[in-house]
């Protein structure tokens, strides 16, 4: 079995030299006896997220016997998400595991995600996920050509910045803050009294510290494995939007394997999940703690309400739009 350093390849040339897609043993047009395929991680190696895909990959080795082998490569190696949700597309990555905002560029209706306060807890949002309402959009991923293995937890975003912390909407007036290209959440924060940016994610730091913006928004293990805290200190959790991660493989590739290899990946794909949320939840009180020592403002709300009325003009135009999924929401209440 390869070992977890060989995945962490440095550099995207070494990346194509490795067979440049799918090495095979079988022959063309039917299902192949070995495959390698490359899984994109923009989060570092101790992320929860690329500790999931490493996981992921060691057992679907093990589990295959050696027929199907990926490699992961973190720290944005193969490109940003939205460049890799692209290179799926073209064929050259296989594996992707990415933001469900930055889907909806590629999936018109997985802008749904980003429907402000759609879910009112974490339980609420992976009854969703768990139910038919989660599967039928990664159901909807065909549309890009793409398969949905499995959803990752990514907890829920909230606003950061430098200057005076944000207590209230109106304290939010005059910054400027980044949100992901594509999504509903330039909308949102625009509807919370602040300007809006799109931007990649790998330049916010130093936009940050440079003034080009004030802020950004996340969550917390994401505030801090970037360390955007050190630019930007001061939290507000607002938790405005819950929005999961996705790991996806390429149509192409999956037809590649045999049936039964096929839903060997989506088996262990989905057994990864229960693995990514427990390292989530232990990341979250980790960063929790390193934001405490390094002394950032960390703004509770016990009531959100400001927040949700600031915006509830956008989310109910959106929940129309949405309609089908919103249902799905509501359903998972119960």
């Amino acid at each position: 079995m390869r070992s977890a350093a060989l995945r962490r390849i440095t550099t995207v040339a070494m990346a194509a030299t490795l067979g440049l897609g799918l090495a095979a043993c079988g022959g063309a047009g039917g299902a192949q006896d070995t495959v390698t395929w490359r899984l994109a991680e923009t989060h570092p190696g101790d992320y929860p997220t690329t500790k999931a895909d490493e996981w992921f990959a060691e057992e679907l080795e093990k589990r295959s016997d050696g027929r199907i082998t990926v490699d992961v490569y973190p720290d944005a190696q193969l490109g940003e998400e939205r460049d890799v949700l692209e290179q799926m597309q073209l064929g050259s990555v296989e594996l992707n595991r990415t933001n469900a905002n930055l889907v909806g560029e590629f999936v018109d209706s997985w802008k749904a995600f980003g429907v402000p306060y759609a879910f009112e807890s974490e339980e609420h949002f992976w009854n969703f996920l768990e139910g038919d309402g989660g599967q039928a959009k990664l159901d909807e991923l065909s549309e890009m050509g793409a398969v949905g293995l499995a959803y990752y937890d990514s907890g829920a975003r909230s606003i950061y910045s430098n200057g005076q912390p944000v207590e209230e909407p109106e304290d939010l007036a005059g910054r400027n803050i980044r949100v992901q290209p594509g999504s509903i959440t330039a909308e949102v924060v625009r509807e919370l009294g602040a300007s809006a940016t799109t931007m990649d994610f790998g330049e916010v730091y130093s936009s940050i510290e440079t003034g080009v913006i004030d802020g950004a928004e996340n969550n917390l293990p994401s505030y801090v494995s970037t360390r955007h805290y050190e630019v930007a200190d001061n939290i507000t959790l607002n938790e405005h939007q819950r929005v999961p991660e996705v790991l996806m493989i390429s149509q192409t590739a999956m037809d590649q394997l045999s049936e039964e290899d096929q839903q060997l990946v989506r088996d262990v794909a989905r057994e990864s999940t229960e693995k990514q949320r427990e390292l989530w939840a232990e990341e979250v009180e980790q960063s929790r703690a390193t934001l405490e020592e390094a002394g950032v403002t960390i703004t509770e709300l016990d009531d959100t309400s400001a927040f949700e009325e600031a915006v509830a003009d956008l989310k109910g135009r959106y929940s129309e739009q949405y309609a089908e999924f919103m249902d799905a929401v509501e359903a998972a209440k119960q």
